[in-house]
């Protein structure tokens, strides 16, 4: 009997595929949009045991995210050294999460042959590869050679009271996460730089001036002064941001054909009330003017809320 993937699987499948060690019915199964069936399946590859290590490690080559991953969570329980280079070379995908999956598992295994590839992986631009890194290493009984790898492993696992503590031979790891894709992990690095003080984070410091994030940018400008950065050079760098003020043109547009709406889209709250009030008006209008009268009536108005709107748009502050 050949077991379906898709949802009408069942934990009792899983069993009998278990038993059966139908190892393809099962890492068929890690596909399944059930997020338990996947885990049972996972689980029962991983209590196989050794056994089938070369279908396991075959389904790594996948495109399918969800087998890759559940393949890996069992290659990180059975521990078996084989499963180490295909781990390995793991951590250099595309998907983040293979990449942090992988840096756990191989922290499982235990195998001291991933050390300097986990060591690489703290300087991951994505914050929970370097987490699943820092963990491994730990695990594998690593120690850091000097301040400035502490540092790395320290912002791994993002302890930033600890980064701060650690001062100067933090910059350079702070400064990596300063770049993260994460916006509380930017503002946190910075905030630490800022705490440490030093002038070695002034790079850093700039760039997180030119940061898309207006909480980001203020950390900036509060930790500029404590590492030496004049006050006086701190408007050149944020002129260097993004421009988030939202389009005068698209408000106005909005407010033309919508009225209301354009207000709404600048965050004003009110502008839904705007737009039920017009609605209600429009039909009254109708009925009392006819079509011709109630454009006559109404699109003036709406003129007039169309250049308000771009008004307000054009006062709005761009950070």
């Amino acid at each position: 009997m050949v077991i379906p993937w898709n949802l009408s699987t069942s934990a009792a499948d899983i069993r009998e595929m278990k038993d059966r060690r139908d190892y393809r019915g099962l890492i068929r199964a890690l596909r399944n949009r059930d997020l338990d069936i996947q885990w049972r399946a996972s689980t029962a590859l991983a209590e196989l045991g050794t056994e089938g290590m070369d279908h396991l490690l075959s389904g790594l080559r996948t495109r399918n995210k969800d087998i890759r991953l559940g393949i890996i969570e069992a290659l990180g329980e059975i521990r078996d050294p084989r499963a180490v280079d295909p781990l390995i070379s793991l951590l250099s995908d595309r998907n983040n999460e293979i990449r942090w999956e992988a840096a756990l598992a191989l922290g499982e295994i235990g195998d001291r042959r991933a050390i300097e590839p986990l060591r690489a992986a703290l300087h991951d631009a994505d914050r929970y590869v370097r987490y699943g890194a820092a963990v491994a290493l730990e695990q594998l009984g690593w120690s850091a050679g000097n301040p400035e790898e502490q540092a790395l492993l320290l912002t791994g696992k993002q302890d930033w009271k600890s980064l701060s503590a650690l001062g100067v031979p933090a910059v350079r790891a702070l400064s990596l996460a300063a770049k993260d894709l994460e916006k509380s992990v930017r503002v946190s690095a910075i905030r630490t730089l800022g705490q440490i003080g030093d002038e070695k984070a002034i790079p850093a410091i700039y760039g997180a001036l030119r940061d898309p994030e207006d909480q980001v940018r203020w950390e900036a400008v509060m930790a500029a002064q404590k590492c030496g950065i004049s006050a006086k050079f701190l408007p050149r760098g944020l002129s260097l941001r993004p421009r988030t003020r939202k389009s005068p043109l698209i408000a106005g547009f909005l407010n033309f054909i919508l009225p209301g709406i354009g207000y709404f889209w600048l965050g004003k709250w009110w502008g839904v009330l705007i737009f039920q009030i017009d609605i209600y008006m429009t039909v009254w209008i109708y009925q009392m003017q006819g079509e011709i009268g109630a454009l006559d009536v109404l699109l003036p108005l709406y003129l007039v809320l169309a250049i308000h709107a771009w008004y307000i748009a054009r006062r709005m502050p761009e950070f």
